[in-house]
């Protein structure tokens, strides 16, 4: 095979969505023995202990309790058991669909040397049971976003073989550093409010109430000429009963970082007369950081209260509205 030819061969792998994997050299076929085989051999779901997964930027440890799983680098915040349970079965189930040879280069460009995603599966005595790097998504055609099509498969590969890629039919989209992808988003629940408050670290602020559930509300202070929109009332007090977690912040963040030094106030009592607050800080990205305190006699509450959370803007915009914005609209009576 001339250097012409080869060079076509290349170009017309790159075309087809192959570029990833190299042509073989002195016309050695591509290996078979492993098509179809599980990649990570001999691993088994009861024998895993913790699953470590380290980023260039980013690490997170997962451990399995008595109890259920957490992450270590969020002071042991409880993990989703549906997702560990998820991961771990996809990880076990796969399988070579494609192994080629690579080179160093090859490597670097696939993402599956140090600039991927490590994954290592450990023993209760912290031994690797297995390990991969999880690289780059792959399509069997080239979509217009990559980043965010759904991939085909991975190219995986394992430390104990640098010099091969596996392809893989699974996306591994689980395979990531980030603790947004691993915790349980179970939240508090504030409902049937009786009585909500919200103060603004400037001075502003409203505050309504009832006596029922099925009553209206009514505007603390309401001056001559004001109507509370009992539409948004009832939407600030809602969603205070379907909140959900993004996220949850590292130890020892600064209050100053977080906007907590200075909080949006929440007070929440319901028709029961339980007590809530919510300290609402600075948006980060699409969520607010939060810290959250309940009557204390909920071990879901408990929990939460030790943490600083990350809650959806969405879960809390209905809530955080100024006082102007919780009136009825004056009617234009200009002609």
């Amino acid at each position: 095979m001339n250097a012409r030819v080869a060079g076509i061969l290349v170009l017309l792998l790159v075309v087809l969505g192959g570029a990833a994997l190299l042509y073989q050299r002195q016309d050695k076929p591509a290996p078979t023995t492993e098509l179809g085989q599980p990649l990570l051999k001999g691993l088994r779901a009861a024998d895993i202990a913790a699953i470590r997964i380290t980023e260039p930027q980013a690490a997170l440890t997962l451990k399995r309790k008595e109890d259920g799983w957490v992450i270590a680098e969020r002071a042991e915040f409880p993990a989703s058991l549906g997702a560990v349970r998820q991961f771990v079965l996809r990880a076990i189930e796969l399988k070579a669909g494609r192994t080629e040879p690579i080179g160093e280069k090859d490597r670097s460009r696939l993402n599956v040397d140090a600039s991927g995603t490590q994954v290592e599966f450990q023993s209760a005595d912290g031994k690797a049971l297995a390990r991969m790097i999880v690289g780059k998504k792959y399509f069997k055609r080239e979509p217009e976003d990559a980043a965010k099509a759904t991939a085909d498969g991975r190219f995986v590969v394992l430390p104990e073989s640098p010099d091969r890629v596996h392809v893989v039919a699974e996306p591994l989209v689980q395979a990531s550093a980030q603790s947004r992808s691993w915790i349980d988003h179970t939240a508090f629940k504030i409902e049937k409010v009786g009585a909500l408050e919200v103060r603004f670290p400037d001075g502003g602020g409203w505050r309504i109430e009832r006596n029922a559930d099925n009553a209206d509300w009514k505007l603390d202070g309401a001056k001559a000429g004001e109507k509370l929109d009992i539409a948004r009332a009832n939407a600030a007090s809602y969603m205070l009963g379907q909140q959900e977690l993004a996220d949850v912040a590292a130890p020892g963040s600064k209050p100053e970082e977080t906007g907590l030094d200075k909080p949006i106030l929440v007070h929440a009592t319901t028709l029961q007369g339980k007590r809530y607050e919510l300290r609402v800080g600075k948006l980060a990205g699409e969520d607010y950081y939060v810290s959250f305190s309940g009557p204390g006699d909920d071990p879901l509450e408990k929990r939460l209260a030790q943490h600083v959370l990350l809650i959806p803007k969405s879960k809390l915009e209905d809530t955080l509205k100024r006082r102007e914005e919780m009136l009825e609209k004056k009617q234009d009576t200009k002609k």
